[in-house]
């Protein structure tokens, strides 16, 4: 029946089989969480994508624990996917918890943090232009490239004047770098109750006999 030694393992074998389809999922969302600016710093998309790596690591360990119905790496196996579950459970929660001024701040730090070269390319990528407007600081300096062939880009077959300009890279990115944060943390939590059922399956495979093993062997 279900409840039974072969019915348990068959179905921890087949979450760890589905915990490598999760961790290429968080992996791949993670990316595009990443890619989604050039400049942007994601820390917290970053967690999620350590997250997956770490979910396919350890999922060959309960794949391995689950066809030899070895109690010791089912035992490791099930405190790391808890810690693993809490981790990602409290980095899905943040995710979902950044507001759009911590978002700002956030972008913010990973233009400031970029070269030129780098901030040149994401202007001519999004066709926008420096961060937040085209101020010059007092020293007179910008700190970003010169916005004359996207702004030509924007204003095609018009005149560039103030009132035809591309507008700021950060009104451009804010809804990407939004999106990049409710992806990631929505599919974070809700693959991280999944993990928290692989406690409960290895907990109760662990504590199950298999009727074909020697009685006095106890691993």
């Amino acid at each position: 029946m279900c409840g039974g030694f072969t019915c348990s393992k068959n179905a921890l074998i087949a979450l760890n089989v589905l915990y490598v389809v999760v961790a290429s999922i968080l992996i791949s969302v993670a990316v595009y969480g990443q890619a989604s600016s050039l400049v942007t710093n994601l820390p917290i998309v970053g967690g999620i994508l350590a997250c997956g790596v770490f979910l396919i690591l350890i999922s060959l360990l309960g794949l391995a624990g689950a066809v030899r119905h070895h109690q010791v790496m089912l035992f490791f196996y099930m405190v790391i996917l808890f810690l693993l579950f809490l981790v990602q459970f409290s980095v899905a929660c943040a995710c979902l918890a950044v507001n759009s001024d911590q978002q700002e701040m956030l972008a913010q730090q990973g233009w400031n943090k970029v070269d030129m070269d780098v901030k040149e390319e994401v202007q001519e990528r999004f066709k926008c232009c420096g961060f937040q407007d085209r101020s010059i600081p007092a020293n007179g300096t910008a700190d970003y490239p010169s916005c004359d062939i996207v702004d030509r880009v924007c204003c095609q077959n018009m005149v560039i004047t103030p009132h035809c300009q591309c507008d700021p890279c950060m009104e451009t990115l804010k809804e990407r770098i939004d999106n990049a944060f409710k992806l990631c943390g929505g599919i974070g939590l809700f693959f991280s109750f999944t993990e928290f059922l692989g406690v409960w399956l290895t907990v109760r495979y662990r504590n199950q006999k298999d009727p074909r093993a020697n009685p006095s062997a106890f691993l």
